[in-house]
């Protein structure tokens, strides 16, 4: 095999601002954020990945990809996953700082290896982690509230974008006016048309329950993060019970283990780790794999550039999740050869690793920083 020794990393953060502020129960976006990451090796292979989309963070993330990370992994053999990603897990151990930020610098480095490792091997990442599919249906979010679209307009809208489904968003009005607003969307996309409903942790256990048995005839694919967080494994699973719905979450756990004890209390049907906030691709597998003991199925909270590959390697992997192109710009446009939906499916090739190809003039355009870290 090609020497893959660890010669240089080199990042470049880029920010993007919205067309429009999205809001949701309790949030707001104003831009999409996210950094680039090259490893180059001693043969010359070099693997390139985005993750994550933390905007207030962004920087403090580059940081620790460059001074805590960077230093440990220089010198190091890129095929050595699991060593690598134990190398960085310290990132993650100061109680000072928040835990994501690790995180999600790990996850940087961890799908940049795991992109070298795919070119290296000249293997997509979907066929090395499992090769069960190429195809995955995707599902976009919207239901914004305040959007400048009707709910009709925007069903119509996706319906057009050969979309199979949408998530859409709830939790900010009271449960009678948030079904409305459901059974609208339901009306204007048709029983085919899967519909998933996230309420962000707005609601109480009474109110998801009652937003439960007024939409329980329509069709719901799942309803994602129910309750107000503080106790949300047990509320979560009391939805589950009583509002006779399947329940999706996982997005805001940090760790495998967190995802475990999601299973272990029957609170979620599907479970929608993220990989970029967790810790790279590796981490997500490990809950994928546990999955499959539970009866779970796997979803991926956003990120379709490594979401896509990870889905459809294995026989539970169900919707792929993006974004519209006002609200992820990055996944719309740094990506060159982004493949079209058909039907809505999205079809991943052949191409090695990742299998993207990233746009440098996007890149240039919205770049606020780079960094190089390479062995002296």
């Amino acid at each position: 095999m090609k020497d893959l020794t660890i010669t240089k990393i080199e990042t470049e953060a880029i920010r993007v601002p919205l067309e429009t502020v999205y809001r949701g129960s309790h949030y707001k976006m104003t831009h999409r954020s996210t950094i680039v990451t090259r490893i180059h090796t001693a043969s010359g292979v070099v693997g390139e990945a985005y993750a994550g989309d933390e905007d207030a963070g962004l920087m403090e993330i580059d940081n620790i990809i460059h001074e805590e990370l960077a230093p440990l992994l220089i010198g190091q053999d890129a095929s050595a996953i699991e060593k690598c990603w134990e190398l960085t897990r310290p990132a993650t151990w100061d109680i000072l700082r928040d835990r994501r930020l690790g995180l999600v610098a790990t996850a940087s480095i961890d799908v940049t290896l795991w992109d070298l490792v795919g070119r290296a091997l000249e293997t997509p990442l979907w066929k090395l982690w499992g090769g069960y599919r190429n195809t995955i249906p995707v599902i976009t979010i919207g239901g914004y509230y305040g959007s400048d679209m009707s709910i009709k307009e925007e069903v119509e809208y996706l319906l057009e974008q050969q979309y199979a489904g949408m998530k859409f968003k709830i939790g900010g009005l009271t449960p009678e006016e948030d079904a409305k607003r459901f059974k609208e969307a339901r009306r204007a996309g048709g029983d085919k048309f899967r519909i998933a409903v996230d309420a962000n942790q707005g609601y109480t256990v009474e109110q998801a329950v009652k937003f439960s048995h007024l939409v329980e005839d329509d069709n719901l694919l799942w309803f994602e993060e129910p309750c107000i967080w503080q106790n949300d494994r047990r509320a979560m699973r009391d939805v589950r019970y009583m509002g006779s719905v399947p329940v999706c979450a996982g997005q805001t756990e940090l760790s495998a283990a967190g995802c475990r004890d999601l299973m272990e209390t029957g609170s979620i049907d599907f479970c929608n780790f993220d990989s970029s906030w967790s810790g790279g691709p590796t981490e997500w597998r490990r809950v994928a794999a546990m999955a499959t003991v539970y009866d779970v199925k796997m979803a991926h909270h956003e990120e379709p550039q490594v979401a896509s590959h990870l889905l459809a390697s294995i026989p539970h992997g169900t919707y792929l999740e993006n974004f519209h192109p006002k609200r992820d710009p990055i996944w719309h446009n740094i990506i060159a050869n982004r493949p079209q939906l058909k039907d809505g499916n999205l079809t991943l090739t052949d191409n090695p690793g990742l299998g993207w190809e990233l746009d440098r003039d996007y890149i240039e355009k919205y770049r606020i920083s780079e960094r190089v870290t390479e062995a002296k």
